[in-house]
């Protein structure tokens, strides 16, 4: 059984098939051939209802569906305006084409963006969820960037942190002071130039010590000294006077002879030492044994050797 039989059986009234299958060629059932649609607005398309309630008439079904599909002629009849031509539809698409080209110009601009519908979920950048546009999306993260630039400026540079210290912390999460850590860095790196200024003050010895103190008190007394220093000034005379000169033939008419002591304030050797070429006495406890190799000896026999050769070959020139 097919369906058309079934459903004519069960729910329809469909009319009794005949008798004889007529061949696929030669088959004529009457003047009505063709699919037609019917409006049930329109008036005057159709059969009209003759029963009062529409809902409770019968539904007829045909052949003519069957007979639409073997036909090879076409039967559609055309509603409405007919199809445009090949010109229509260029003029037509090129009106599109630059509505699309203008509507694309606005958005560009910032006033005439598309239109944002705020209701809808928001991602974390600020946009919408869901199927959207490029431009959609482009202006929704501009107009998120605007808010968040309006708000940065109005809530200042307290919230901001714009001109605040540097909060440090160290390893375990507690903040360092850096105003303490600075001044302790300060005081370190100034003990380390002392004791760096004290260990070269050390190398030194105690003479070389004596004589720059005694060089920056010359320096001071020299601002009130006259520019001329003549024979009759004493304090000139006084230190001419306190200097021993080992060659000085008058040093043994002084009556009033001083004690020697060395630059530091301790007291000198007094009695007969071999001279060195720093000109240096032994102290007031030498014993007066020379623990020496004896270079200080060779050294001056030998500048004393060469002076000598230099004068006798002088003199010989003058002979000759």
């Amino acid at each position: 059984m097919s369906l058309a039989d079934y459903l004519a059986k069960n729910y329809l009234t469909a009319d009794l098939k005949p008798e004889k299958k007529a061949k696929k060629r030669k088959r004529k059932d009457g003047p009505q051939s063709g699919l037609i649609i019917a409006d049930d607005d329109a008036s005057g398309w159709g059969n009209k209802v003759v029963d009062g309630d529409e809902g409770d008439a019968p539904v007829h079904v045909g052949s003519a569906s069957a007979e639409f599909r073997k036909t090879k002629k076409n039967n559609w009849q055309t509603i409405g305006a007919p199809a445009p031509s090949s010109a229509d539809q260029a003029a037509a698409d090129a009106i599109i084409a630059s509505a699309a080209a203008e509507n694309s110009a606005r958005t560009l601009t910032d006033e005439d963006a598309p239109v944002i519908d705020d209701i809808g979920t928001k991602m974390q950048s600020g946009a919408h969820a869901g199927l959207q546009s490029a431009d959609q999306v482009t202006a929704q993260l501009k107009r998120t960037q605007e808010e968040e630039r309006r708000r940065f400026l109005a809530e200042g540079a307290e919230h901001s942190g714009q001109g605040k210290e540097t909060i440090y912390r160290d390893a375990s999460g507690r903040i360092i002071n850096i105003a303490m850590k600075r001044a302790e860095a300060r005081k370190k790196a100034e003990e380390e130039a002392a004791a760096a200024a004290a260990q070269v003050e050390a190398q030194k010895g105690e003479v070389q010590r004596a004589e720059r103190e005694r060089r920056k008190e010359a320096l001071k007394e020299a601002k009130f000294m006259p520019v001329a220093r003549y024979a009759d000034d004493v304090e000139m005379n006084e230190e001419l006077k306190e200097k021993e000169r080992w060659n000085d033939p008058a040093a043994q008419f002084l009556t009033k002879t001083k004690k020697g002591k060395s630059v530091t304030g301790k007291p000198l050797y007094s009695g007969p030492f071999m001279p060195n070429r720093y000109g240096i006495r032994p102290g007031h406890r030498w014993d007066g044994v020379d623990r020496g190799n004896g270079f200080e000896k060779e050294y001056f026999a030998a500048r004393n050797r060469r002076r000598d050769l230099k004068e006798l070959d002088y003199a010989w020139q003058m002979d000759e």
